[in-house]
């Protein structure tokens, strides 16, 4: 399911794909209950888009969060903000950032999705 949709748009945008979770969500949703799964990305979409940032700042909180909280869904977000314009060393400095309340497993992982990002 990529594009066959208007949620999966977004998606393809920001990160250049639409994660196996995301799809699964939006699949289940047209089938099932499609307004409840308008709801939900309506109020996704205006949590991820606050008028305040721009998309890379948003991209790079969202890379912080989901790095303190050691999710490997961090890895998307940090995809997010280098297509948003990111730095290797703007990723680098919110794994600092993370490590000071989570410690080392958020920085290898940090380190982890930054190198895979940037050695395709």
């Amino acid at each position: 399911m990529t594009g066959s949709d208007p949620y999966s748009k977004i998606y393809e945008e920001l990160i250049g794909f639409v994660p196996p979770k995301i799809q699964h969500r939006i699949r289940l949703g047209l089938e099932t209950d499609p307004e409840l799964l308008e709801v939900i990305e309506n109020v996704r979409e205006k949590a991820m888009y606050p008028d305040c940032f721009d998309v890379k700042t948003a991209q790079l909180i969202l890379f912080a969060v989901l790095i303190s909280h050691v999710s490997p869904a961090s890895e998307f977000h940090a995809r997010g903000a280098v297509r948003a314009g990111a730095t290797k060393e703007e990723l680098h400095a919110v794994a600092g950032l993370a490590f000071l309340f989570r410690g080392l497993p958020a920085f290898n992982l940090a380190a982890e999705v930054i190198n895979k990002i940037f050695d395709e």
